[in-house]
């Protein structure tokens, strides 16, 4: 119950910055907006403001914002506060602010999350696998590692990205155990394997885990807001250069993507480890939700740009019945994506097996 809590609070804030970016550039611009509803379907509550009738609907995996004249017609003219009416410029600014809240909401949060300490595991170890070259080497449960290679390193992640570069030659290793400070060399084995996007790579190991220690990382608010905009600029080229690798093939379509039923088991997940793991959950998928939109998809933020530049090339907008051929296949494609994902999510989770489980007691 209470993942399933985390998952629709965490979808709905996600969902309404997206909507809120083009509810408050349409209205910036005098385009009249109709409706803004929180989920799809048959309405469960609804009020209206001004010229704006405000929803939450049935099916709660989404919203949209319906706005006057946003649907192109064969005959008259476009008053000067429907959609059609304003410039292409004017039309880009209401379709991009969606995915560029959602950017900014993921960028206030890993900033806030940087700012008042970011949970990190330390260098100390944790575990030694048993043949390894840690192990040989008389390294130790407890034994805190200092520096790489004369590199100094205070956190797990950039300690393992300097042992695993180091393919060729012993590595250096200072160590600290009861106060005191040793070095050791260790030959690493290097095995080969593949990174997160499918490319082989030659990787060294020594064989050690870390421990349960964590400390918390804090920045100051400038480094905090720099840290940031790295951070998404970071999961925007990695998530980016993953899709291409799915493109191409190196990466398994079914084990790269997930729909919402692998976001539910996700979240509950990140609930179970505490309140900053599901804030930073929600940056992440802040920026998943942006990047999903802006592809070059009909239906989706990014077919709608794409669809602004042909009209900008051309000078006037593709035919309507052109519009409407590529927008039912956007459509229908979203519909079988949709059902790759479900079914997708539902083998990977278990799902069946577990519901199958369940119904036995």
């Amino acid at each position: 119950m209470f993942s399933l809590i985390y998952f629709l609070l965490t979808l709905s804030i996600l969902v309404l910055a997206h909507e809120f970016g083009h509810f408050a550039v349409a209205k910036k611009t005098g385009v009249r907006v109709e409706k803004f509803s929180f989920g799809f379907g048959p309405k469960i509550l609804s009020f209206k403001k001004g010229d704006t009738e405000y929803l939450i609907s049935l099916i709660p995996l989404g919203g949209y914002v319906k706005m006057a004249g946003d649907e192109p017609r064969k005959e008259g003219s476009y008053e000067k506060w429907e959609f059609l009416s304003k410039s292409v410029t004017e039309r880009f600014g209401i379709i991009f602010a969606g995915p560029l809240l959602n950017y900014l909401l993921a960028f206030i949060i890993f900033s806030v999350i940087f700012m008042f300490g970011s949970p990190t595991i330390t260098t100390e170890v944790g575990g030694l696998l048993s043949g390894y070259p840690a192990q040989k080497e008389g390294i130790v449960v407890g034994d805190k590692i200092l520096a790489v290679d004369g590199n100094e390193v205070k956190f797990w992640e950039d300690m393992t990205e300097l042992i695993h570069k180091r393919v060729d030659g012993a590595i250096k290793l200072a160590i600290e155990r009861d106060g005191a400070r040793f070095e050791r060399e260790i030959s690493p084995l290097v095995r080969r394997t593949k990174d997160i996007f499918g490319k082989e790579i030659k990787v060294a190991l020594i064989g050690i885990m870390p421990s349960q220690e964590i400390v918390k990382v804090r920045y100051g608010p400038i480094r905090s807001v720099q840290m940031g905009l790295k951070k998404i600029g970071q999961l925007t080229l990695i998530t980016y250069k993953a899709l291409w690798s799915i493109v191409i093939g190196r990466l398994s379509f079914k084990e790269s993507m997930t729909g919402p039923i692998g976001i539910f088991m996700i979240t509950g997940q990140a609930a179970r480890m505490g309140f900053l793991y599901i804030f930073h959950l929600m940056g992440i998928l802040s920026v998943s939700l942006a990047i999903f939109n802006l592809l070059p998809f009909p239906v989706l933020d990014g077919g709608h740009i794409i669809f602004l530049a042909v009209e900008k090339v051309r000078g006037k907008p593709l035919s309507i019945r052109a519009q409407e051929l590529i927008a039912n296949i956007g459509i229908s494609f979203l519909i079988l994506l949709a059902l790759f994902t479900f079914y997708s999510d539902i083998m990977k989770f278990g799902i069946f097996e577990k519901a199958v489980t369940l119904f036995k007691r």
